[in-house]
């Protein structure tokens, strides 16, 4: 898809400059013991930050610099990953120094970073045209444990539209002694800041250091938070602080940023005046927007011809980050980024006798979304809105960087969260599509054909709707057989072979539709045991309890994909068996979810087996678990319940 910003949004790298300048320790001066570190710090923890000094120093409204000093102690392979770094740079940042040194046990320096073991390598995504994305990586683990790892590096940034996230606790398992973070600024260059999650002894103190405000938090020791089942991400419990400038420069580019109408407005100037098509292809665009009276249907064409003449490769240099190539670009080289294929597409649709707005979205499919209540860059893709006006009110939103999205949908990978419109007077926060329990649906109805020797074939008939189409709709580009293959992972069953399959899509509706047809032959499926025919009639959508909390839960309920699962199993018995057992319905209707099973004798001796499974987007509260523990294995029990058939007697 797009990467709409430079990679230097750096999740990873955060800041420091103003503390005391740290030389690292020599040999004969041992530093982080293991021995000295608290046990309430080592439970549950892979590693433990042992002190970690974070600075964001703003120069100028047009440079800021930032260091980092952590230390980390590594207590096993699964915290390894914190022995390794990876400093980010590019035109716009510079790295000034990096330095490592390696502890052992005992506090006493193993090995110290060298030049030639710091490598230079390109961050180039693979689809990009040009970028000047580029890292500097070092990896220091070691084969026994425990050990303990120290790095410094400190960038200076011409680049300040993006200002620190201070996460002094970025994953679970990993224990924090000591941790700070430090802001200067110039009075002049007020500082905008949101607190989340911090204990009660992390409270801001501010200062005056001449002619700057000092803003610094710290926390001290957190421990590790465990991960818990169906828990919130940790950047809904750790503690973190987000900051922002009110006002910017990027290589020339003044803005402001007290609000989202400030960051709209400053993009949508950047990029004005780049949609002017050429002549050709504006009468052409013109043509189909005479000929075509319906407006959805208009939009539709101009998005399939985007479709049909462009392709998706990403731009990163510079102020090339935020700022379109032109329309006539994108037409005369038929490609570009998410930035200048939604502007190319905004200008055919233009031409078109339509009018749409770019929107920055924060884009993923595992991506949260933005803090609304901040305004600030957390965007990194664009996207088109096109509000109708010929029909009931309405709007298209439409993926400019996909050969194969469906028209009118955004997926996992851009729906569900906060867009910003991009207006000539400053936009505004609006929603992008909402797919929830009634749009993302897998159905499916099956037909199984029992021998006497308990072998079966099965026809089956999935419909796979919304995001549950996402998980799925990779398969139709591929080639038969790796279809077929990638088909039969997905089967939760033990033995079994694929004798016929296809793949249809539909695209026509709000929400895109895949349908899978499968004809499977399944050996043993359910052998005779003596005169009985034990049958778990819930061949393929078996679920399993999430495991019981360990003392006390920490964490909330949170359920973040809605979906609605039906099944429809006709089991076709065969002559001389009879049913002699069938499972007791099951109907549950709890906050956490909606469930319904049932099984019945149909008039010509076949068993009939309907399965409902809605599970909401939502949260709870932890106290809830126990009740929200209870549903899931009731459901579970309910999914491996079976039919028994008997032999009749002759």
């Amino acid at each position: 898809m797009s990467l709409f910003f430079s990679k230097l949004q750096r999740v990873v790298l955060v800041a420091g400059v103003a503390f005391p300048s740290f030389a690292l320790a020599g040999a004969g001066t041992p530093q982080y013991p293991v021995a000295a570190l608290p046990s309430s710090l080592r439970e549950n923890a892979h590693a433990v930050v042992r002190r970690q000094d974070e600075s964001l120093a703003v120069k100028s409204v047009g440079r800021t610099v930032e260091t980092t000093r952590r230390a980390v102690t590594v207590l096993d392979e699964a915290g390894s990953q914190w022995a390794t770094e990876v400093v980010y740079y590019d035109k716009l940042n510079t790295i000034t120094y990096f330095r490592g040194t390696v502890y052992d046990e005992a506090g006493r320096v193993v090995r110290q970073l060298r030049t030639a073991d710091i490598h230079d390598i390109s961050l180039s995504d693979g689809f990009s045209l040009a970028t000047d994305a580029r890292g500097r990586t070092a990896d220091l683990r070691q084969p026994s444990y425990p050990y303990t790892v120290e790095f410094e590096y400190e960038v200076v940034s011409d680049n300040p539209l993006f200002y620190s996230t201070w996460r002094p606790q970025p994953a679970e398992q990993l224990a924090v002694e000591e941790a700070t973070f430090r802001v200067l600024t110039p009075t002049s260059l007020p500082l905008r800041f949101q607190e989340r999650h911090l204990p009660s002894d992390g409270a801001l103190v501010r200062s005056k250091q001449g002619a700057l405000d000092v803003f610094q938090w710290q926390v001290r020791n957190l421990a590790a938070i465990e991960d818990e089942a169906d828990s919130p991400p940790v950047s809904e419990l750790a503690p973190m602080v987000l900051t922002a400038p009110t006002e910017f420069e990027v290589e020339g580019y003044h803005g402001r940023l007290s609000s989202w109408q400030d960051l709209s407005k400053w993009t949508y100037d950047l990029n004005a005046g780049r949609d002017v098509l050429p002549p050709a292809i504006q009468a052409q665009m013109a043509a189909l927007g005479r000929g075509e009276k319906d407006e959805r249907a208009r939009i539709r064409k101009v998005y399939e011809y985007l479709q049909a003449n462009t392709r998706y490769i990403s731009i990163q240099l510079g102020i090339g980050g935020w700022q379109t190539f032109p329309a006539s670009s994108v037409a005369a080289n038929g490609y570009g980024d998410c930035k200048a294929l939604t502007n190319y597409c905004k200008a055919l649709l233009q031409a078109a006798g339509v009018t749409s707005y770019a929107a920055l979205v924060r884009a993923g499919s595992t991506a949260q979304d933005i803090r609304t209540d901040f305004p600030s860059s957390q965007f990194n893709h664009v996207v088109l809105c096109v509000p109708l006006t010929s029909t009931r009110p309405d709007t298209v939103w439409l993926e400019c960087t996909d050969q194969t999205n469906p028209f009118g949908y955004m997926s996992s990978f851009t729906g569900n969260r906060h867009a910003l419109l991009l207006l000539p007077q400053g936009g505004r926060l609006v929603a992008t599509p909402r797919y929830g329990a009634a749009e993302n649906r897998r159905e499916r109805r099956a037909d199984v054909h029992f021998d006497l020797q308990g072998n079966a074939t099965a026809s089956i008939r999935t419909r796979h709707t919304g995001l549950e189409f996402d998980a799925i709709a990779g398969l139709t580009g591929l080639a038969p057989s790796e279809q077929k293959k990638r088909l039969g992972d997905r089967l939760p069953l033990p033995s079994f072979t694929i004798t016929k399959f296809s793949l249809t899509p539909d695209e026509s509706g709000a929400v895109p539709v895949l349908t899978e047809n499968l004809t499977l032959a399944v050996p043993a499926l359910a052998p005779p045991n003596g005169k009985r025919v034990f049958i778990t009639p819930n061949l393929l959508c078996r679920t399993s309890a999430p495991r019981a909390t360990v003392g006390e839960r920490r964490t909330d309920i949170w359920l973040s994909h809605a979906y609605t699962y039906t099944d429809t199993v006709r089991l076709h018995i065969p002559a001389g068996f009879r049913p002699e057992q069938l499972p007791a319905p099951v109907k549950l209707a709890t906050p956490f979810g909606d469930y319904l099973s049932q099984v019945q004798v149909m008039p010509d001796g076949n068993i009939l087996y309907i399965r409902r499974l809605l599970m909401p987007n939502t949260r709870f509260s932890r106290t809830d678990y126990p009740a929200y523990l209870d549903f899931r294995r009731r459901v579970s029990a309910a999914d491996k319940a079976q039919v028994v058939l008997v032999k009749t007697e002759a």
